[in-house]
């Protein structure tokens, strides 16, 4: 089981990976619960947004593919107890250097994001 639980939150990973690099906003909201709240951190600036708020977001801009960037993201680690799971992930992009927490709850067969802490480390 926990086997199967590591691949299936690494495809909500990639599904995530791909929806910010590739501009997929429906790809990448797919990813979250409607109640999924995105705080962060960006050079000491607090950031909070709405699911909707940030999947706009990258709906309305410029993706790191359009501009020409190169795919680095990767998942640093996955800790999975029972039916919840954190996850860290390396996102540099844009001209900055992400490292996100993901909490997921496994729901039925699906894992969703719940919950994303974010900062950028210069």
């Amino acid at each position: 089981m926990y086997t199967e639980n590591i691949k299936t939150i690494e495809q909500v990973i990639t599904n995530y990976f791909e929806g910010i690099f590739y501009g997929e906003a429906d790809k990448l909201d797919s990813c979250f619960t409607q109640t999924t709240i995105i705080y962060g951190d960006i050079n000491g600036v607090p950031y909070q947004k709405s699911k909707e708020e940030y999947v706009n977001g990258v709906r309305n801009r410029q993706s790191p593919n359009e501009l020409k960037e190169t795919f680095n993201m990767n998942i640093v680690g996955i800790d999975v107890l029972g039916n919840t799971a954190m996850v860290k992930v390396h996102l540099p992009m844009l001209g900055y250097n992400y490292y996100d927490y993901l909490s997921l709850i496994k729901f039925g067969d699906d894992w969703k994001i719940v919950n994303k802490i974010f900062c950028h480390v210069a």
